[in-house]
């Protein structure tokens, strides 16, 4: 029996700022009436979070869009990389508490008259 093939987990990187900046296109303000007129919708603050976030999930009809405003491919917009696999660190809530719990204050009496 052969072993089992090792799942490799993949990410991305997202460089959509990159890629509006080498368009000359700065401001998250700039893509609103772009997407519009190719029928996608977003409020300022969903083209925000496009913009300055990686997003997690991303409509096929925002990623055209993307691409037809920018003459770029979905390649140019999104990276595959390796996935960092940390170990699993288990904290109890203990420690956890224990560490930023403070420190009881002991309170003297002054010594001046």
């Amino acid at each position: 029996m052969s072993p089992k093939p090792r799942a490799l987990k993949v990410s991305y990187r997202w460089h959509l700022r990159m890629v509006m900046a080498d368009h000359g296109m700065f401001a998250t303000s700039d893509l609103l009436p772009l997407l519009a007129e190719r029928g996608v919708v977003l409020s300022r603050e969903q083209v925000y979070r496009l913009v300055a976030k990686v997003p997690e999930r991303l409509s096929l009809s925002t990623l055209a869009a993307l691409c037809d405003i920018l003459e770029c491919t979905p390649t140019e917009l999104i990276e595959p990389v390796p996935a960092e696999t940390r170990p699993a660190t288990v904290v109890s809530a203990r420690a956890a508490v224990h560490d930023i719990r403070p420190r009881r204050a002991r309170i003297t009496p002054d010594a001046t008259p």
